[in-house]
């Protein structure tokens, strides 16, 4: 078969995956890890033979489920600096942080089955996600729109914090709320831009 034919067929294993990793974390999130995968590979819209194919465990299809909702959350970063300013980029992207949030939190228990069966699916989220946040910051800096004093590991802290207090979907109004007067405490005021010198200060 010519390369050309291929090309094709691989973009549709490729959109069926996606669809595959979608359907999983919102079936995971509410079912658990007992979820009937019947039920993804209905929800995706491919049959129980392509779901098997593509991950031949429940186990790799969490796991995998998982990695591509952070993947989705730091690979969205280079597009939102693009398009945005860099205040409102990272506004933007902080509401994506606290959808990322809710579907790990629904996912908690597969997610810490997969853990006890050896495997580590929080592999490398953790910095991808610091990353993540620290490209947003350093624009926003090099902007002069927030302060510099504040590290990616203390707003990550911040927004775990805001996903926890506000997992459920009727809690979405308050967390937008507590992003905006986090946001608003991070901007630069016209202080933080003027250091004084001893002299000022007699």
């Amino acid at each position: 078969m010519a390369p050309d034919a291929e090309r094709p067929l691989r973009a549709d294993a490729q959109r069926n995956r996606g669809k595959i990793l979608t359907a999983a974390v919102r079936v995971f999130a509410e079912e658990g890890l007992d979820a009937h995968l019947e039920r993804i590979a209905r929800e995706a819209g491919v049959g129980i033979a392509t779901l098997y194919r593509n991950f031949p465990t429940r186990e790799a299809l969490v796991e995998a489920a998982y990695r591509n909702e952070v993947a989705q959350l730091c690979d969205v970063v280079p597009d939102l600096l693009a398009t945005e300013p860099p205040l409102e980029a990272l506004r933007a992207w902080t509401r994506l942080f606290m959808d990322y949030a809710r579907a790990k939190l629904g996912m908690a228990d597969a997610l810490r089955a997969v853990a006890a069966s050896g495997s580590n699916p929080h592999a490398q989220s953790h910095d991808m996600i610091q990353n993540a946040i620290g490209s947003l910051m350093e624009a926003c800096t090099t902007a002069g729109v927030i302060r510099a004093d504040i590290s990616p590991t203390d707003l990550f802290a911040a927004l775990a914090g805001i996903a926890l207090t506000s997992a459920k979907p009727e809690q979405r109004e308050q967390a937008e709320r507590l992003l905006d007067l986090t946001l608003d405490g991070l901007k630069a005021t016209a202080a933080d831009s003027c250091t004084p010198d001893a002299t000022s200060l007699h």
